[in-house]
């Protein structure tokens, strides 16, 4: 592809991705304005590896001080038509590989997955948005939805950890940035209190493919979204006759050697420089392959684990100071296999617009 056709499609991206953040700098900075006081809590900066703990940096979780009378507007529009809050309790949910902005992203499945998890940490491994397919003529209001209800999130406070994918490359420039509750790394430990730290990135470092032909990885993940509308359709056929569904791309890969022995190389990998760091814990995405298992190397075991997708797996990473790590799989939960509710916004999303609404008036009017 020749640079006159390249560089207009960088412009385009550019534009989306900056208008995207800004958006979410409105929701997050206004939201923590009006909890802390009138005070913008932004931080540029830092190292490209975070560290993270369940608290926050007070120490304990304190009620949202009282807004100051000019912000009465804003206090009333949180405060309207308040629900008791729902959903599961897990300290930690981490999520990769959801492809937001391509055909095969499953947006509405995991946004009543999001919904139905009270999370104190979540996590975005990599590769949430898709800017290597990324087309300004597909952008359903689902993926949208997905957008806000993160924002909405963050905006009430709950630490979202943003780490970088290789679909998502584009925002590694903003590496060290904090607005508010989100933080963008590439990398991230957590310490987990009594059960030692957990190692979290999404693991493009360790594709061959990536690291020496990433135009041929952009051509294959083209390939691999038309495989998935092709495995949608026959599902939907199969579905009207009564049979099973099929899994079209897992059967590629299992015939294919060289994809299990990718698989296995990466694990490997993933799980030995995590045993030289002294970590226990190793955490990805990348290959769309979810799982928890230990891996013995030369200094130790290691528990490896991988969030797996959005796209066709439809998994994710718990981790409750109980149970332990657990792998979340929506077709085996109950929950989501009820009807789901009718209305297409959830509390988040109402609180996000509004709070968007109120910081573009006081902008607007410099009040």
């Amino acid at each position: 592809m020749h640079a006159p056709v390249i560089l207009p499609l960088l412009c385009r991206l550019v534009r989306w991705l900056a208008y995207a953040l800004c958006q979410l700098a409105l929701l997050v900075a206004f939201g923590l304005r009006a909890l802390a006081g009138g005070h913008f809590p932004f931080r540029f900066g830092g190292h490209t590896a975070a560290k993270a703990t369940f608290l926050p940096p007070n120490g304990r979780h304190l009620p949202p001080a009282a807004p100051p009378a000019q912000h009465h507007r804003t206090s009333r529009l949180m405060g309207k038509k308040k629900k008791a809050a729902k959903g599961r309790r897990v300290a930690v949910a981490v999520i990769s590989d959801v492809h937001l902005g391509t055909y095969g992203c499953h947006a509405e499945e995991l946004l009543r997955y999001l919904k139905s998890i009270r999370p104190k940490v979540l996590v975005l491994n990599g590769d949430i948005v898709d800017i290597w397919q990324f087309s300004k003529s597909y952008w359903p209001a689902s993926h949208m939805r997905v957008v806000r209800h993160l924002a909405g999130l963050a905006a009430k406070g709950t630490p979202i950890h943003y780490l970088t994918g290789n679909h998502d490359e584009l925002l590694r420039k903003f590496t060290g940035t904090r607005l508010g509750a989100l933080s963008i790394a590439n990398k991230l430990v957590l310490d987990l209190p009594g059960d030692g730290k957990a190692w979290l990135f999404h693991g493009d470092v360790f594709d061959v493919t990536m690291q020496h032909s990433k135009w041929l990885a952009k051509l294959g993940a083209q390939g691999y979204d038309a495989l998935i509308l092709l495995n949608r359709l026959v599902n939907f056929m199969l579905q009207k006759m009564g049979r099973p569904r099929v899994a079209l791309s897992k059967a590629v890969k299992d015939r294919v050697k060289g994809a299990v022995s990718l698989v296995s190389n990466f694990e490997q990998t993933a799980a030995g420089i995590a045993a030289d760091e002294g970590y226990r814990y190793v955490a990805c995405g990348h290959i769309h392959c979810p799982e928890i298992k230990p891996i013995h190397t030369a200094k130790g075991e290691v528990t490896y684990l991988n969030s797996g997708d959005w796209v066709e797996n439809l998994t994710a990473l718990e981790y409750c100071a109980d149970t332990g790590w657990q792998l979340y799989r929506y077709a085996d939960d109950p929950l989501m296999q009820q009807p789901a509710e009718a209305e297409t916004d959830s509390d988040t999303d109402e609180v996000a617009g509004a709070l968007e609404a109120a910081l573009f008036e006081e902008i607007m009017t410099g009040k």
